[in-house]
C-alpha cells in the first residue's frame, strides 16, 4: 500500500491527540419523517458543555469521558430536541432521527441556532430556510432562492427583477454558484428573471460574502453553495404547484427502505403554448405581427444508496434549458441556452474521527444562436464552456477542540469562445471563426477551527491554487477567521481571506445575460486577486419565548488585476478578445446590520447595507476613479412572516435602495447644413440640409438613477385534505406601482410639423403591479 501524506498526517495526528480517557461518538443526524441526512445539526454533552455540529453530509464527532455516563443532547431549528443517555467504554457510532415540532418543555437544551451562530468563527455568511423563502412573495409567484438571498444584507442585484448579484461591491462573475458541488455558469433563466434553483429539489443554501473557508476558491466576491435533497426513504411522496407561467412535480421515495431513495424534480413554463395558439388564430391576418415564443424546462435528479454502516454513494444531475423563438414566413429565429451539471459522491467513515467525501463533477453551460434568412443563409453564434472536476475532502476531529478539514481538487476547463458560422443557401459560400482554449486549475487546502479556551476559538488555514492555459499561474491565499466571546450571548469577530480567480466573464451589461462569454486567464489577462478583512459583532437576546439575534459587520475589499473593457468595446465575434481589456484596481467598503427573529407565530428580519464600490484603470478616465454601475449606497429589506392560524399566513417583503449608475450625455453639438449627415432632421420641407447631433458624454456612471423602492404582499391559504397538505398563495409584486428606472435614454422632441426642437431623457420601467395566484400540494 502507498504511504501517502494524507496518511502521514492522519497518523501523526493520532498519535499526538491519543487519550485514554475519552472515547469518541459519531454518526448522522436524520430527519425522523424522511432519514434526509440533516445539515448544522448542534450536539451537546451536558456534562461538560462541549459541542459540535453536523457537517455539510449530516456527519458529526464528538468526544465524551470514558467511565462516566454521558448525555448528549441533539438539536436542529424546529425540530424536537433529542436527548441520549450513553455510558462510553469504546468509540461508537450513533445515527439519530430528530421529530419535526416544537421543542419540548422538560427539554434542557433549546434547539437554538443563534448561540451556535454567535459562537462559530465563521462570519459574512447568509442562510436561507426553503420554508420562508416559499412564502416570501415572488415575481409571478415562482419561488426563487437567488432572489430571497437579495434580501439580506450586502447582497444587491444588477437590476429590476434580475437573478444576478453583486456582493460587496463585486461583479456578477465574481461569484461562485455550486450545486450539489457542482459548477453552475448562468444560474438564471428568463434573461435573469428566475434563477435556475428548483425550490422544491434544494435542501439547504448558504451564501459566503466573507471569511471565506479554505475549501472554497476561485472567486473573488461570493459562494452560494447550493445541497439538494437526497429523496424520501421511508415512503413515496410528491409535491408540486401549478402558477400562472410555470408548473412544477417533484417525486421522491425509497429505492431500498433505509438504505437508498431518489427525487426527481421538473418546472416547465407554457407561456410558448398560450402565445402558439394566439399566432395560430392569427394567421390568416395580414396586419398581425407574429409573437415571439419563449419557454424554459428543467430537471433535477438524484439517487443515493448506503453501500455500508461506512460507505453512501450520491449520485445527481441537473438539466436546463431556455428556448428564445421567432418565425414568419421571411425569418426564423431560435436562441437556445441552458446548463448541464452531474455530480457523483462516495462518502466513507474511516473511523469515528475521520470522515471524507470524494467527488466527481461535470457542467456544461453554452448558447446557440441560429438566425435563417429563407432563401438567402443562416448565421448560427455560440460560446460555452465544460468542466471535469475530482475532488477528495478529509474531516478530522482528532478532540473537542480540533476540527480539521483538508484535501485537493482539479479542474479541466474547456472553452469555446465566440463561434461564428454562416452559409448560404445555395452553399457556394461560408466562413467560420472563433476560439477554443483548454485549461487545468488545482487546489490543495487545509484548515483548522481550533477552541483556544472557552471565550476563544479560531479558524486558521491556507490555500494552494493554480492555472494554466498558455501560462502558469499559482498563488497562496491564506484565510483566518476568530471569535471572541464577550458574553455567552455577545461575541466580537474578525476575519481575513485573500482570493484569486482565473476565468472571467466577458459582458457588456451589469447585469448577467445568457451571452455573457467565460474566458479564461492567459499570457496576456493576469488572474484577478482580492483581499478582505472584515469584522462585527453578533448578539443573541430573547424577549419572552421568542429568539432574536442582531449582528453588524464592517467590510474592506481591495482588489488588483480586475478586468473591465475599453469604451467601445467589441465582444462579440472577436477573436482577439484580449485586446478589448483593460485592467486596474478597485476596492469597496461598508457597514452591514441584520436582525431576526426566526421562530414563532412572527418570523422575518430587517437589513440594511451602507457602501461604497470603486475602481481605477489607467486606461478609463484617465486614471480618475469612478463607481461601477452597481455601486449603491444605500440597501434597506424589510421582511415580515406571520402565521394568523394553522391556514392563514401573510407575508410582506418592502425594499428599498439607491438607484443604479449610468452614463448619460451632459451636452449636445449641433451642426447644421451637412448634407446627408446621419439621424439628421430637415430644416424644411424638401431640403437635403439639416441638423446633425453629436451628443457630449460627462465621466463614466456619473448620473444616478432615481431610487429603487418596492412592496410585495402575500397571503396563503393552506388545505388539509386526507390525501395530503394544499394551499393557495396569492401575492402582489410591487403592490403600490411604483415605476422604478430600468434604465434612461435620451429622446429628441419634436413639435407637431415634425421639425426638431430639442432632447429630453426618457425613463423605461419593467414591471407595472403584478398579481399572482400558485396552487401547491403535496401527498
Amino acid at each position: 500500500m502507498r504511504f501517502s501524506p494524507i496518511i502521514f498526517f492522519f497518523l501523526l495526528f493520532q498519535v499526538a491527540t491519543a487519550q485514554n480517557d475519552i472515547f469518541t461518538i459519531s454518526g448522522y443526524v436524520k430527519d425522523a419523517a424522511s432519514s434526509e441526512t440533516m445539515i448544522g445539526s448542534t450536539i451537546f454533552v451536558l456534562e461538560t458543555g462541549d459541542g459540535a455540529i453536523s457537517n455539510e453530509y449530516g456527519f458529526y464527532s464528538i468526544q465524551v469521558p470514558a467511565g462516566d455516563s454521558s448525555t448528549l443532547a441533539f438539536s436542529y431549528t424546529g425540530y424536537e430536541t433529542k436527548e441520549i443517555r450513553i455510558l462510553a467504554k469504546e468509540d461508537m457510532n450513533l445515527d439519530v432521527e430528530l421529530s419535526y415540532g416544537k421543542t419540548l418543555e422538560e427539554v434542557v437544551v433549546k434547539a437554538n441556532s443563534y448561540k451556535e451562530k454567535v459562537n462559530s468563527t465563521q462570519m459574512s455568511v447568509e442562510q436561507i430556510t426553503i420554508e420562508d423563502a416559499k412564502m416570501i412573495p415572488a415575481l409571478f409567484g415562482e419561488v426563487d432562492i437567488i432572489k430571497t438571498l437579495q434580501l439580506k444584507p450586502g447582497i444587491t442585484t444588477g437590476g429590476e427583477g434580475t437573478s444576478g448579484l453583486n456582493v460587496r461591491g463585486g461583479t456578477t462573475d465574481q461569484n461562485l454558484f455550486l450545486l450539489d458541488e457542482a459548477t453552475v455558469y448562468n444560474p438564471q433563466h428568463l434573461f435573469g428573471f428566475f434563477s435556475t434553483f428548483n425550490s422544491d429539489a434544494v435542501k439547504n443554501v448558504e451564501l459566503y460574502k466573507g471569511g471565506f473557508p479554505a475549501q472554497y476558491g476561485g472567486r473573488l466576491s461570493s459562494v452560494v453553495d447550493v445541497k439538494m435533497r437526497e429523496g424520501n426513504k421511508k415512503k413515496f411522496s410528491g409535491s408540486g404547484g401549478l402558477g400562472i407561467i410555470a408548473s412544477r412535480l417533484t417525486l421522491e421515495g425509497p429505492i431500498v427502505k433505509e438504505k437508498g431513495s431518489f427525487i426527481v424534480s421538473g418546472r416547465r413554463t407554457y407561456v410558448d403554448l398560450i402565445l402558439r395558439q394566439v399566432n395560430k388564430a392569427n394567421s390568416d391576418d395580414p396586419d398581425f405581427t407574429q409573437l415571439p415564443e419563449y419557454y424554459f424546462h428543467d430537471l433535477n435528479g438524484k439517487i443515493n444508496y448506503q453501500l455500508s454502516k461506512k460507505d453512501k454513494l450520491f449520485i445527481s444531475a441537473y438539466y436546463g434549458r431556455d428556448a428564445f423563438v421567432f418565425k414568419d414566413d421571411d425569418f426564423d429565429f431560435l436562441f437556445k441556452w441552458g446548463n448541464i451539471a452531474a455530480t457523483a459522491r462516495w462518502n466513507h467513515i474511516y473511523n469515528s474521527k475521520l470522515f471524507s467525501n470524494t467527488t466527481l463533477t461535470y457542467s456544461d453551460y453554452n448558447y446557440n444562436i441560429s438566425n435563417r434568412l429563407t432563401n438567402f443563409a443562416t448565421f448560427e453564434l455560440g460560446s460555452g464552456i465544460k468542466d471535469f472536476t475530482g475532488k477528495i475532502d478529509y474531516f478530522y476531529s482528532p478532540d473537542n477542540r480540533h476540527n480539521i478539514r483538508f484535501g485537493a481538487n482539479i479542474t479541466y476547463h474547456t472553452f469555446d469562445v465566440g463561434r461564428l458560422s454562416f452559409e448560404d443557401d445555395e452553399e457556394t459560400f461560408s466562413f467560420q471563426s472563433g476560439q477554443g482554449f483548454d485549461a487545468f486549475a488545482m487546489a490543495a487546502y487545509i484548515a483548522d477551527d481550533f477552541e483556544i479556551n472557552e471565550d476563544l476559538k479560531i479558524n486558521y488555514g491556507v490555500r494552494l491554487s493554480s492555472f494554466n492555459n498558455d501560462k502558469f499561474y499559482w498563488g497562496i491565499e491564506p484565510r483566518f477567521s476568530s471569535k471572541y466571546s464577550i458574553t455567552d450571548d455577545l461575541s466580537v469577530k474578525v476575519s481575513y481571506a485573500y482570493m484569486n480567480q482565473f476565468i472571467h466573464l466577458v459582458a457588456n451589461s451589469s447585469a448577467s445575460l445568457p451571452t455573457d462569454i467565460w474566458y479564461p486567464s492567459n499570457k496576456n489577462i493576469k488572474p484577478q486577486r482580492s483581499q478582505q478583512v472584515a469584522g462585527g459583532l453578533a448578539y443573541t437576546f430573547s424577549l419572552g419565548e421568542n429568539d432574536f439575534i442582531i449582528s453588524d459587520e464592517v467590510y474592506y475589499k481591495w482588489g488588483r488585476d480586475l478586468i473591465d473593457f475599453r469604451d467601445g468595446a467589441q465582444l462579440f465575434v472577436n477573436d482577439n478578445l484580449d485586446e478589448e481589456f483593460v485592467f486596474g484596481k478597485g476596492w469597496s467598503y461598508g457597514n452591514e446590520f441584520y436582525l431576526e427573529k426566526q421562530s414563532g407565530d412572527l418570523r422575518g428580519w430587517i437589513g440594511y447595507t451602507l457602501s461604497w464600490s470603486w475602481r481605477k484603470f489607467p486606461d478609463i478616465l484617465e486614471g480618475r476613479k469612478f463607481n461601477p454601475t452597481y455601486d449603491r449606497r444605500h440597501d434597506l429589506s424589510l421582511v415580515v412572516l406571520y402565521d394568523l392560524n394553522k391556514r392563514i399566513s401573510l407575508t410582506s417583503a418592502w425594499v428599498f435602495s439607491s438607484g443604479n449608475l449610468t452614463t448619460l450625455p451632459v451636452g449636445r453639438f449641433f451642426f447644421t447644413d451637412i448634407p446627408g449627415s446621419e439621424g439628421q432632421f430637415p430644416i424644411s420641407e424638401g431640403s437635403n440640409s439639416g441638423i446633425s447631433i453629436t451628443p457630449v458624454y460627462a465621466d463614466r456612471n456619473s448620473f444616478r438613477l432615481a431610487s429603487y423602492h418596492r412592496l410585495d404582499l402575500g397571503f396563503i391559504l393552506r388545505f388539509f385534505p386526507k390525501w395530503g397538505e394544499s394551499d393557495l398563495t396569492f401575492s402582489t409584486y410591487n403592490t403600490y406601482d411604483r415605476r422604478n428606472p430600468f434604465f434612461v435614454f435620451i429622446d429628441t422632441v419634436e413639435d407637431d410639423d415634425g421639425n426638431f426642437t430639442g432632447v429630453q431623457a426618457k425613463q423605461v420601467s419593467l414591471f407595472p403591479i403584478l398579481p399572482s395566484i400558485t396552487y401547491n400540494f403535496k401527498f
